[in-house]
């Protein structure tokens, strides 16, 4: 199948970055779209012309390094797929497709479609652990905990941190990273000695991090590669008015 890209270029931070556009003649549908820009980059090598940058790691859904804008959308228009198992049998034949990076002040363009992604981290710095004894470990009895929690729990811990619930808000919010983080640790006992301090040192460091606020949109659950639902966000809300009690 014949693809036409128009990639967004940006050689470094201080620079004005603009879309560039690719021709690839002969590429598989069954190609993710990961390997299509390996192909293009390859071909780009050979001209002795500059790559294009992009994040990537375990290529399977997992780590959540690989964000991208395709054609507008957070992780392209496949539902609940991260960009690197995306595939190319969801494009037409002769297509035009446009990539870019996230967009938001917290992300800033490091080259290409590669962000500064660091602003996650130090949200999870913040307050994203739990206390821990050292010692052998618990026998699993020994703390039982309600299925519907540990299942709630177990959904807001899938998240992989990729940034599209940023990219797709209107506000450049990360309210449901942050609520997933959360929530998943007030779920849970071993989370509730820091419960407290933890909702308001993550959402302190959020707006420090220069996020903007949740307005209820509800694009980063339609965008979000794992499916976190913005209930998280309510109880993040809920946890953040307890904790003045």
């Amino acid at each position: 199948m014949r693809l036409h890209l128009k990639i967004w270029r940006q050689p470094n931070p201080a620079t004005t970055g603009k879309f560039v556009e690719y021709t690839l003649s002969d590429v598989h549908p069954e190609m993710s779209f990961l390997e299509m820009l390996d192909v293009l980059n390859e071909q780009l090598i050979t001209n002795n012309q500059e790559p294009v940058e992009f994040d990537h790691d375990c290529r399977e859904g997992i780590c959540g390094s690989c964000g991208m804008v395709v054609n507008g959308i957070a992780h392209g228009k496949q539902k609940l797929t991260a960009v690197c198992q995306l595939h190319l049998r969801s494009f037409q034949d002769g297509e035009t497709i446009t990539v870019e990076p996230w967009r938001a002040k917290a992300f800033p363009v490091i080259k290409d479609l590669v962000v500064d992604r660091s602003s996650f981290d130090r949200i999870m710095m913040a307050g994203g652990y739990v206390s821990v004894n050292t010692g052998a470990p618990a026998d699993a009895n020994s703390l039982p905990i309600a299925k519907a929690n540990s299942d709630r729990a177990f959904d807001y811990a899938a998240c992989i941190g990729c940034g599209a619930c940023v990219a797709a808000c209107p506000n450049a919010s990360a309210s449901l990273f942050t609520a997933a983080k959360i929530s998943h640790l007030a779920l849970l006992p071993q989370g509730h000695p820091e419960r407290k301090l933890r909702v308001h040192k993550m959402t302190e460091q959020m707006a420090q991090e220069g996020f903007g606020d949740c307005s209820n949109h509800g694009e980063c659950e339609a965008v979000c590669p794992k499916g976190i639902s913005i209930e998280a966000i309510a109880m993040m809300r809920r946890e953040y008015i307890k904790s003045w009690f």
